[in-house]
């Protein structure tokens, strides 16, 4: 499972929390700069090569 946070997001903790929790294959990407809504639609801080290669690898 591939969680991506920001670093400024509110919703940050349930990231770690779910992660924590979470089997593996799992990974916590946490996003410099970032809150919660920036990673619907600011593609220059969406995390591309993280999603490419974690899914690659697992799926």
């Amino acid at each position: 499972m591939l969680f991506i946070t920001g670093d400024k997001a509110h919703s940050k903790e349930f990231s770690h929390e779910a992660y924590r929790l979470a089997a593996e294959p799992k990974e916590l990407v946490i996003v410099p700069g970032a809150g919660h809504v920036d990673l619907y639609d600011r593609v220059n801080l969406i995390p591309f090569d993280k999603l490419t290669t974690f899914f690659r690898k697992n799926l």
